[in-house]
């Protein structure tokens, strides 16, 4: 068998082949938040690491901090967090408490 190198980021057809289900599935699982993908304009791409931590039995705790950081320079970081607190009913981010 030979063997395929995948580059670290995968579109649709290559994350489909790679976990050998229907690209429709993969579609319809990434766009309701069950596998880990992102649409960029109108294109999904999947980060291989974060497909490979998903099909592993870690903890969904384990997989979540293994990919902190990873929006950090996402420019809707601040949208994003701003709608979640005032979800939360908070209009702004806590201070840390001084030690």
């Amino acid at each position: 068998m030979e063997q395929v190198t995948l580059p670290s980021v995968l579109t649709l057809e290559e994350t489909s082949q790679y976990l050998r289900l229907p690209i429709e599935l993969v579609l319809h699982q990434a766009q309701i938040g069950n596998i880990p993908g992102r649409k960029i304009g109108d294109e999904w791409r999947f980060l291989k690491t974060a497909i490979d931590n998903w099909l592993s039995p870690k903890s969904s705790r384990s997989i979540l901090l293994s990919q902190a950081g990873a929006f950090a320079d996402d420019d809707s970081l601040v949208d994003l967090t701003t709608t979640i607190y005032e979800a939360r009913g908070r209009s702004e981010v806590d201070e840390k408490p001084d030690n």
